[in-house]
């Protein structure tokens, strides 16, 4: 009976039955699932031939200002920006006034984020207390009942111990460090990559060792505590083969990269303006190869946008004087489809991965598939149209990116969210 029953359900074009639904017993005719009935079980139906579905992106680094610095941005204007790029889910960085360093301080935000989120917002909690990257750290037991990623982004833990520390506790609950790895004794008061071109614009220049020293010390701190540790916006070579020699002997340590790191170089800057300003900074030619590499072979599992919008005034000006961040989450996916699956440096299953799949798998949350009988996270994408940047259309209310006027592949159709449209063409 099983078997007519499939015999009939691939001849009416059923891709997949319940068994469940299939009366064997002698004296009842046999009931098939078939999909009449099931279409009638759904309020709409939906045409998308033509276009490419994946699983909604999932961005696990966006600055979304609210509370504290609403000028810059909120959280709706935040998320529904994230919507617009085909994001499902944002991980929020902790860095408002006051710091996501306690329940009560974290709960200040998920208020608003409970009313105002376009999509799904998990918000990120301070490792320090003010997030200031050194002295006192937070309540890991008391925040972990609730929310059980952490970072300091914006900051760097500087001491070793305090590190250490931390992670020891926070391997307890099987919680995540996401680590903005930057040794402040290495900073001069720079803004751009320490090389040819800081030294063009009189700049005091940023190295590498800022990022990969502490990159070297909390994988080796990861290895001897077992805490779950992920690398913030990596920038550098040094950085990628830290990684790619600590996942030879662990699975608990990850990495990510902006699509600003992959796509520029310092090369690319072509005056002194805030837009190329960001932390860290576009690095060398060599150091963005690297990037790409490591995305290839599969060391960097995640590629974010670290979305970091800021005023007019904080940006519309010289490199010295612009606050550290740009935005680009609202073409990030057509961004990398056009230069690096269009130009075959990895293929659209691989960036799928990257933006959706992996995320989904390191941070431990639901997402990054499509799968049947789940509440849909979906983003539909025309991939054959073609449209420039333009950041006067942004939702964010950021505007500075390095990327307007830049042509792309991949027309956002709609965005749908726990099986509700949140954004449409």
């Amino acid at each position: 009976e099983i078997k007519k029953a499939v015999e009939e359900a691939e001849k009416n074009g059923i891709l997949e039955i319940d068994i469940s639904l299939i009366d064997v017993s002698p004296d009842q005719p046999r009931k098939i699932f078939n999909e009449e009935e099931f279409l009638q079980k759904y309020d709409e139906e939906y045409d998308y031939e033509g276009y490419t579905v994946i699983p909604g992106l999932i961005d696990t680094h966006v600055h979304l200002r609210e509370p504290g610095y609403e000028y810059k941005e909120t959280i709706k204007t935040g998320t529904m920006a994230a919507a617009r790029g085909g994001f499902t889910t944002i991980f929020a960085m902790p860095n408002l006034k006051p710091a996501a360093d306690s329940l009560e301080h974290l709960h200040l935000e998920q208020k608003i984020i409970d009313t105002d989120a376009a999509i799904k917002v998990i918000p990120i909690s301070a490792i320090t207390k003010g997030q200031k990257g050194v002295g006192e750290l937070v309540d890991f037991k008391e925040i972990s009942k609730e929310y059980r990623v952490f970072s300091d982004d914006g900051k760097g833990v500087q001491h070793g111990e305090d590190m250490k520390k931390a992670m020891e506790e926070i391997a307890v609950f099987d919680g995540l460090i996401t680590a903005h790895c930057e040794d402040e004794s290495e900073l001069h008061g720079g803004s751009l990559n320490l090389g040819p071109v800081s030294e063009k614009y009189h700049d005091a220049g940023i190295n590498n060792a800022s990022e990969y020293k502490e990159v070297i010390r909390d994988l080796e701190l990861s290895k001897e505590t077992g805490c779950r540790f992920h690398i913030c916006h990596m920038s550098t070579v040094e950085s990628v083969e830290a990684l790619r020699e600590a996942k030879k002997y662990s699975d608990i340590v990850s990495g990510e990269v902006t699509a600003h790191h992959l796509l520029l170089n310092e090369d690319d800057i072509n005056e002194n303006h805030g837009r190329f300003k960001m932390n860290p900074p576009l690095r060398s030619k060599k150091d963005q190869e690297a990037l790409i590499e490591g995305i290839k072979d599969g060391t960097i599992e995640v590629i974010c946008s670290d979305n970091a919008p800021h005023s007019e005034a904080e940006k519309n000006c010289e490199v010295a004087k612009a606050s550290f961040g740009i935005v680009e989450n609202e073409a990030s996916f057509a961004l990398l489809y056009t230069e690096f699956v269009r130009k075959g440096i990895i293929s659209l299953e691989e960036l799928i991965k990257l933006m959706s799949t992996n995320p989904a798998r390191i941070f431990g949350i639901e997402g990054g598939t499509i799968e049947l009988n789940r509440k849909c996270d979906l983003a539909v994408f025309d991939l054959d149209s073609e449209y420039t940047v333009d950041s006067k259309k942004f939702i964010s209310m950021g505007k500075c990116t390095p990327f307007d006027g830049r042509k792309v592949n991949g027309v956002l159709i709609e965005t749908i969210v726990d099986g509700k449209t949140v954004y449409r063409k």
